[in-house]
């Protein structure tokens, strides 16, 4: 399986990171992973003209990173999404590319299957509430197979996530797919 992983994180080496390379490191044992990091991509928001449904090939008529990204995700089977919370939601980082996922062209992708990696410093019980409203709306309006979700309460400073038990989770859930 191919999966590609769309990480959000602006903050480099940070506990998203961390979160990202134990996924990883479980998911190359039997499948090809490639990691994204949006934040080092230059993409701007989708600005809603809707070119993409009328041009030839349902292309972008925004010229950046995204086609970097376009071009990953047409061989895909699996996409992960990786983000801190911030503010109660995914970073704005990973949300404009998400956003410009809004083209007919996504229906070519062979993507059958998403997964979740959050990390949030608050404890709050709800704190990933609003963000995994999205992922079900997607999950089902794109009919994909939930593959499993990390989600890390309570770690703010870089490398707070050393030790917790999340590490192994997503370790796990990247070991388990086949």
């Amino acid at each position: 399986m191919r999966i590609v992983v769309l990480s959000g994180s602006p903050r480099r080496n940070g506990n998203t990171d961390m979160l990202v390379d134990s996924f990883v490191r479980g998911a190359s044992v039997d499948n090809e992973v490639e990691v994204i990091r949006v934040a080092d991509l230059n993409v701007s928001p989708c600005t809603g003209c809707e070119r993409c449904k009328t041009s030839e090939g349902t292309v972008c008529s925004i010229v950046d990173d995204m086609s970097r990204v376009y071009d990953s995700l047409s061989r895909a089977d699996m996409l992960v999404l990786a983000s801190p919370v911030y503010f109660y939601g995914i970073t704005a980082q990973l949300k404009t590319v998400i956003d410009r996922l809004h083209t007919p062209v996504r229906r070519t992708y062979p993507i059958g299957r998403m997964g979740l990696l959050l990390v949030g410093a608050s404890e709050l019980p709800q704190v990933f509430d609003s963000i995994l409203v999205q992922y079900r709306l997607v999950l089902d309006y794109f009919h994909l197979e939930d593959m499993g979700r990390v989600l890390v309460w309570g770690v703010r400073e870089k490398g707070e996530i050393a030790g917790n038990p999340a590490l192994e989770d997503a370790y796990e859930m990247g070991l388990s797919l086949h």
